[in-house]
């Protein structure tokens, strides 16, 4: 991979800042949950290589909206068991290739989701919701700091 310019990556540091504390003080003052760990890899791809397909807003969306259910589903189904974790985080990672949805950092929410036991609410705050501004964060930082257009596609 070529080295990024300075510019780049000051901006693409600035860029998941902004967004993890616009995140994290939204939620609180919303008193909701909007920040999810798999997010800060969300920041990695948005703002340090938003041209690629994974950083795209349909891969963003449901790569992670489908690994959250997945995870729900599983760990609701099959009970908190390594087994189904793993089950689970193969599923998700089946189900974003067969959908052309996928998102690395989804990869971690079926994790994320045995590990911390979330009722299904999860899936709306802060799977959906974060997800969804995360793109809304993306579209205007980007398109505000870069000379090429994000997204490539949605």
């Amino acid at each position: 991979m070529p080295m990024s310019d300075a510019r780049s990556i000051v901006y693409a540091g600035i860029g998941g800042f902004a967004l993890i504390i616009s995140l994290a003080h939204l939620g609180g003052r919303l008193d909701q949950q909007l920040i999810l760990g798999s997010f800060g890899a969300s920041c990695v791809l948005v703002f340090g290589f938003p041209d690629l397909p994974f950083s795209q807003p349909r891969n963003i969306f449901f790569g992670h909206a489908a690994s959250s259910l997945i995870g729900l589903g599983c760990l609701e189904f099959m009970g908190a068991e390594p087994w189904s974790m793993a089950f689970a985080v193969a599923l998700a990672i089946m189900t974003m290739m067969a959908t052309r949805t996928v998102h690395p950092p989804a990869g971690s929410n079926p994790v994320i989701i045995f590990l911390t036991h979330p009722k299904w609410s999860f899936l709306l705050t802060p799977t959906i919701v974060g997800a969804a501004l995360i793109i809304a964060f993306a579209l205007l930082y980007n398109n505000a700091t870069r000379p090429q257009k994000y997204p490539k596609s949605w």
